[in-house]
């Protein structure tokens, strides 16, 4: 795993679940829940920030130290709403906004997410998010994934507005194959192919569908065929002899001369490219259910990425960055935020669609509320 997979996959992964998180500390800001403690990244510490009751604000420093007293909380990290193990300073009414040690995500935590926050009769903390009403509690859980639904239409819309790639009609080379046909005859990218045994051609699937007939006519008499190009280089045309393999199948993409078309990028009108954002999210939200569905009565294996697949994918997208800009990391870290909602969306425990089914179970039950440690 090179450099390139970890300069890319920290960012793309962090703000992934940084938004995610963001989403559960707007809503509970809203509905009136104290949230304790909002972080960037993961602990321990490093500094935090919290207004002064009196007023201004004070630096809590690393391990939580404010003044002589310490606090430490044992929660589980990335269970919807809650981070992982953190020092923290004296309770107080105001949010601690924290950078950690990590630099990947972030987290909230807020108290009653377990159930643990009870007076000496059992009554909940009027500001704790179990003392909250059904609907609060669940518009809370599912705001991380809006926000990762509205992270991809963001980023979808910037990339019709900026343009989208898509191979060059025209008979232009955008690559050379190292080591092909193409790379022994001095080709080069960028070149445009004029024409093929003299008959000239202006697309590329025209020069594309002449090799191919060149290699057909042969009837497999001969292993190598010999090609006549006419290029223009610069505005100059020259001819090139090229010498193919007519006995092996080239590599997907690239033909028996060993080229890869040109990309050029295709913009959308300003007006459009919100539309298309949208449209094209629910277009890939579409596919992902309809993945998961096919995952569940066994017809695909699964495809929805962990962690170590985030790294790797965004690695790679990465490397191919270098040829088509920010493109393939803006195309990669929309699909992989609404990843992130629809797995998170789910009903399976831990997750935050897991907690809000019990709430819902909750609500047909008449409002008879289940223990909070189960909506933890």
């Amino acid at each position: 795993m090179n450099n390139w997979y970890l300069l890319a996959a920290i960012p793309v992964f962090g703000l992934l679940v940084l938004v995610h998180e963001f989403g559960h500390f707007i809503t509970a800001k809203w509905a009136g829940i104290r949230v304790e403690e909002f972080g960037l990244g993961i602990p321990p510490r490093l500094l935090g920030f919290r207004k002064r009751d009196q007023g201004g604000w004070e630096i809590i420093w690393f391990g939580g130290n404010r003044d002589e007293e310490t606090n430490v909380t044992q929660q589980t990290p990335f269970n919807g709403t809650s981070g992982g193990v953190s020092n923290l300073a004296t309770p107080s009414s105001h949010t601690i906004y924290s950078l950690n040690f990590l630099p990947i995500g972030g987290f909230v935590r807020m108290p009653g997410e377990n159930g643990d926050i009870e007076d000496v009769n059992g009554n909940y903390d009027p500001q704790s998010f179990a003392a909250k009403s059904a609907s609060k509690r669940i518009i809370v859980l599912v705001a991380g994934v809006v926000m990762n639904f509205l992270l991809a239409m963001v980023l979808f819309t910037i990339i019709y507005a900026q343009g989208d790639p898509t191979s060059d009609p025209r008979s232009v080379i955008g690559q050379v194959v190292p080591g092909s046909p193409a790379a022994a005859a001095g080709l080069h990218d960028h070149d445009m192919i004029v024409a093929v045994n003299g008959q000239p051609v202006k697309l590329f699937s025209d020069m594309a569908n002449l090799v191919n007939k060149v290699i057909s006519d042969d009837k497999g008499q001969h292993a190598t065929v010999a090609i006549h190009l006419l290029v223009e280089r610069h505005g100059v045309s020259q001819p090139i002899p090229i010498t193919v393999n007519a006995l092996v199948n080239p590599p997907s993409g690239q033909g028996h001369m060993g080229v890869v078309a040109n990309i050029i990028f295709v913009s959308a009108p300003i007006w459009q490219a919100p539309f298309k954002g949208i449209a094209h999210t629910f277009d890939i939200t579409h596919e992902f259910i309809d993945q998961i569905g096919q995952m569940i009565i066994g017809a695909v294996r699964p495809q929805l990425s962990g962690p170590v697949g985030i790294v790797r994918i965004t690695g790679q997208e990465a490397q191919s960055s270098v040829d088509l800009g920010w493109w393939p990391i803006l195309n990669l870290t929309a699909i992989l935020s609404l990843n992130l909602a629809i797995i998170n969306i789910l009903p399976f425990p831990a997750l935050d669609g897991g907690r809000i089914l019990l709430i819902l179970i909750e609500l047909v039950r008449g409002g008879k509320r289940l223990k909070p440690e189960r909506e933890g």
